[in-house]
């Protein structure tokens, strides 16, 4: 299991590597400007997908940070 420590580096260096360093920084500053409640946000948000299409999703990312 990884340490706070570690998933926060390891979020850091996919957003980083995904969005560069100032839209990370920009990221981070609305996360924490914002009332976000997360449990209410992934409630939703694949609502319109079936088990597969979730499925298919995660194996093509799977694949591409496989890549990186």
């Amino acid at each position: 299991m990884k340490t706070d420590s570690e998933i926060k580096m390891s979020g850091y260096e996919i957003l980083n590597h995904n969005l560069g360093m100032i839209e990370t920084e920009r990221f981070i500053s609305l996360i924490q400007r914002e009332r976000f409640d997360y449990t209410k946000w992934r409630e939703n948000l694949f609502n319109e997908l079936t088990g597969k299409e979730i499925s298919k999703r995660a194996m093509e990312l799977q694949n591409t940070l496989k890549k990186i």
